[in-house]
């Protein structure tokens, strides 16, 4: 029973971090200057550079800036397990 509490008392002191840092949103923003790129060459009228730029920025760039680990949480969360 006590261990229930303790487990409790440890997800309370948890601090929510979130998984993302500067370089998810580097690569976030390239991603939508890419979409916007591509909408605004298809109202052009291009029917050659408009289609790559909406899959350059829809199928590579947000999933890379979704999947992306920055290495600067990466350190802060291996410090936090060492002080535990």
């Amino acid at each position: 029973m006590t261990d229930k509490k303790t487990k409790a008392t440890e997800m309370e002191k948890a601090e929510f971090r979130w998984p993302f840092g500067k370089r998810n949103y580097i690569f976030f923003a390239v991603a939508i200057v890419t979409i916007i790129a591509g909408y605004i060459s298809l109202d052009q009228g291009s029917i050659s550079l408009a289609p790559v730029l909406l899959v350059i920025g829809y199928c590579i760039l947000v999933p890379l800036a979704i999947l992306v680990r920055d290495p600067d949480l990466k350190e802060s969360d291996s410090q936090d397990i060492s002080e535990s």
